[in-house]
């Protein structure tokens, strides 16, 4: 009969104490007869092991053995990255908008010395330095259980489609060159709250794929004429001249006046085909990251609604631009049944445009003056400030719907 090594213990401790309480040679011999039987462990092991068990036993080499066969807690060394470093970094990671540990990692070394410039947290040498060479796996480890009770439902367990780029192009100048920058997929999100009916907001979103740059311009409705005026300012604030425009089939876009206005600036124009969103998954993505993250799901309508969102807008593009890094897919390999995806490191659309050739060195300059007066603790209150506003918005919005029936 064999026994797992728990049972052989408690085994071990039965008979040991009444091998050892025996009151005579026999006695302790019939009690080691049924211990070996039952064991199976050789006679001399069995009987030293009986001996000993809860005794201190030193041997020749001068080690003591305890022969205890309860089990003891295994001793644990001191966790290098404890309390004092993982407080300042769940506030980073707070002030960060809860990033993954790999995209968290890639911002500490630049965001630490802001933070402390700011004053917006205070750091010891020895934890400053361990938080500026903590792994990514680590910072995911200790932030678990912080990030487990943020969830408020479990995880779907279905997989996203495969990210396709296949454009139908509608009038072209140059090839649609995704390694420079200037070539932007836009899309329109809507702030109808479910309800559909009645004038809301959109936000236009437009997202360069070469370094992710993002900007969001909220309109006060899907009409034609809005929707090119923002579109027109958003080209004024990329730090870099367009040269191509990827779209959607939405009217919005599909439309004389800003076919017309390409053709005038000598802008690529594109559509994606009909019913295919992830051809133009760089924006999509964004939609959800940008826009829903910020703004949610709620009915925004009227002219303080749109105020607010522009004002948010604003803070949006420093905070998402100079502060949130992102990881580009750079090649998927099908192995059999498994598919092996390979991202570049995480970067934030800044550090990518400054890599940029093709932007001029006076934009780069410009850039790097205003990252060096931004504070991303200041931007991240302001953000949260102006969601209660578009709450409250909301709710008085919702009230009225249902006033009207």
């Amino acid at each position: 009969m064999e026994f797992d090594l728990m049972t052989r213990r408690k085994i071990t401790q039965k008979f040991a104490q009444s091998y050892q309480k025996a009151p005579s040679r026999k006695a302790k011999s019939l009690i080691l007869d049924e211990f070996t039987h039952l064991t199976g462990y050789n006679r001399s092991y069995a009987s030293w092991l009986l001996r000993n068990t809860g005794k201190r036993v030193r041997l020749s080499s001068g080690v003591i053995l305890v022969g205890d066969p309860k089990p003891r807690p295994r001793g644990h060394r001191r966790p290098t990255y404890g309390p004092q470093v993982l407080e300042p970094l769940k506030k980073i990671w707070a002030i960060m908008d809860f990033p993954c540990g790999r995209r968290l990692k890639a911002i500490l070394p630049q965001i630490i010395p802001k933070l402390e410039a700011f004053g917006e947290i205070e750091l010891e040498p020895e934890t400053r330095e361990l938080l500026m060479r903590i792994s990514a796996s680590t910072i995911d480890r200790g932030l678990a259980p912080e990030r487990q009770t943020m969830q408020l439902k479990p995880r779907s367990k279905t997989k996203p489609g495969t990210l396709l780029k296949r454009q139908i192009p509608i009038r072209t100048f140059s090839d649609w060159d995704e390694g420079k920058a200037g070539f932007i997929e836009i899309d329109l999100v809507s702030h109808d709250g479910g309800f559909s009916r009645g004038d809301f907001c959109y936000t236009l979103v437009l997202t360069d794929v070469k370094t992710q740059w993002t900007e969001v311009i909220p309109v006060r409705n899907r009409a034609q004429v809005w929707v090119f005026e923002a579109l027109k300012e958003g080209e004024g604030r990329f730090p870099f001249p367009l040269r191509g425009i990827d779209s959607d089939n939405d009217s919005a876009f599909i439309n004389y006046h800003l076919l017309r206005w390409c053709e005038q600036n000598r802008i690529t124009f594109t559509r994606s085909r009909p019913y295919q969103k992830n051809d133009n998954c760089h924006v999509e993505q964004k939609n959800w990251s940008v826009v829903r993250r910020y703004a949610g799901y709620f009915r925004y309508e009227g002219e303080k609604a749109l105020g607010v969102l522009r004002e948010m807008g604003q803070v949006l593009r420093l905070y998402v631009n100079y502060f949130q890094p992102s990881m580009k897919l750079l090649e998927k390999v099908r192995q059999g049944s498994k598919v092996k995806k390979r991202y570049d490191d995480p970067k934030t659309p800044y550090e990518r445009v400054l890599e940029c050739e093709g932007v001029s060195e006076k934009t780069k300059e410009k850039l790097r003056e205003e990252y060096e007066m931004l504070n991303p603790a200041a931007l991240r209150r302001k953000l949260l400030r102006l969601q209660d506003k578009l709450i409250e918005l909301a709710t008085s919005s919702r009230r009225k719907i249902y006033a009207l029936g």
